[in-house]
C-alpha cells in the first residue's frame, strides 16, 4: 500500500463526506493504493454515523471510535498502530488542510528519502491575536529548545515514513512535537513544505488559548526528555551533588567555627547557616532519590497511552 491517511477528529460531521471525496479524488488521479483511517475522538454529533456510511460505501475507509475524548495524541497513536502504507499522511478533518498536497508530500518521502515532512502554513486564515501571534512565539521557542528547524510544529498536515510512526510513542499532548520525538529516535532527515491553508468551512475550532499554555509546558517536558530522558540520574544526580556540596560546606564551616574559633558562642542550632546546611542536604538527598526512581521507571516503563476503543470498522 502506498499511502495511509490518518485523520483524528472531534465533532466534524459536516466536513467528513467532502473531505473523503476530495482525498479519494486525489488518490485515484495519482493511481495511489491507499487507506483512510478516521479516528473519532469521542464525538457527540453524528461523526461516527458518517464514518460508518463511508466505510460501507468505500472499502478504503476504516474507522476507530473512542469511548470518550482522549485527545489528538492518543487518536494519532491509535491510527499509527493500524496503518499499512509505506507513507503515512496526517491531516485535520476540518478542511483547512488541502489533500492536493498529498502527492508532493509522498514524493518527498519516497524520492527524496526523507523520514518526515512537516507542513508550513505560511499564509494562515486564522485570528492574528488568538492564533497567529501565539503560534509564532510558540514555534520560535520550540525551534530554540529542540534544535529542529521547522516554522510550523503544530501543522496537522505531515508525512512520515512507516518506520517513523512505528517507532515513536505519541502520548499526552505530544502530537505538537512529533518531529522532535522522531529526531530523538534517530530520524534526522526532516523536511518542510509550504502548504496551502484554508479558512474553516464548517463549525468552529476545538482549541482555545489554553493549548498554547499547555504547549509551552509540554515544550519543557520534551526538552527535558530530549536531554535527560534516557539518563535521568545525570540531571537529578548533578543537582543533588551540588546541593549536598553546599550543605557540606556550611556544615564544615559551622563545625570549624564552633570548635576552633568561637567555642563559647551561640549554639550551632541558633545560627541560620545550620538551617541552610540542613535544607540543602535534605533537598540534595531528594534529588538523588528522584534520579534513582527515574532510572528504575525508565527500565520498567510501559506504554504511556491510555484510551479505550469502542468500535473498529474495516480494520
Amino acid at each position: 500500500m502506498n499511502i495511509s491517511v490518518v485523520i483524528p477528529l472531534l465533532n466534524e460531521q459536516d466536513s467528513l463526506n467532502e473531505l473523503h471525496d476530495w482525498i479519494a479524488k486525489v488518490m485515484q488521479s495519482n493511481h495511489f493504493s491507499y487507506e483512510i483511517i478516521f479516528i473519532d475522538d469521542g464525538s457527540t454529533d453524528n461523526s461516527w454515523q458518517t464514518i460508518e456510511a463511508l466505510v460501507t460505501k468505500d472499502s478504503n475507509v476504516k474507522g476507530i471510535r473512542f469511548f470518550k475524548n482522549y485527545g489528538k495524541s492518543q487518536a494519532l497513536h491509535a491510527g499509527f498502530k493500524k496503518t499499512k502504507g509505506d507513507v503515512i499522511i496526517t491531516m485535520d478533518a476540518d478542511l483547512q488542510d488541502n489533500p492536493e498536497e498529498i502527492p508532493e508530500l509522498y514524493n518527498m518521502i519516497v524520492n527524496d528519502q526523507l523520514d518526515l515532512v512537516s507542513g508550513w502554513k505560511k499564509k494562515r486564515y486564522d485570528s492574528v491575536i488568538t492564533k497567529n501571534l501565539p503560534s509564532k512565539l510558540f514555534n520560535w521557542a520550540a525551534r530554540k529548545t529542540s534544535g529542529v528547524k521547522l516554522h510550523d510544529f503544530n501543522c496537522g498536515l505531515k508525512a512520515y515514513s512507516k518506520d517513523v510512526v512505528k517507532s515513536i510513542n505519541v502520548y499526552g499532548e505530544m502530537h505538537r512535537y512529533i518531529p522532535v520525538l522522531a529526531k530523538n529516535e534517530g530520524f534526522v532527515k526532516i523536511g518542510e513544505k509550504v502548504v496551502q491553508h484554508q479558512a474553516r468551512k464548517y463549525g468552529k475550532t476545538k482549541f482555545g488559548m489554553e493549548r498554547f499554555i499547555n504547549g509551552f509546558l509540554d515544550l519543557i517536558t520534551i526538552w527535558f526528555i530530549s536531554r535527560f530522558g534516557k539518563r535521568p540520574m545525570h540531571f537529578f544526580g548533578a543537582l543533588g551533588a551540588l546541593m549536598l556540596f553546599i550543605g557540606f560546606v556550611f556544615a564544615l564551616y559551622l563545625g570549624i567555627d564552633k570548635i576552633f574559633v568561637n567555642p563559647t558562642g551561640r549554639l550551632i542550632t541558633q545560627r541560620p547557616q545550620f538551617y541552610i546546611s540542613l535544607t540543602t542536604m535534605i533537598i540534595g538527598s531528594q534529588f538523588f532519590v528522584a534520579g534513582f526512581l527515574g532510572e528504575i521507571i525508565l527500565r520498567s516503563k510501559k506504554d504511556k497511552n491510555r484510551y479505550t476503543i469502542k468500535k473498529k470498522l474495516n480494520l
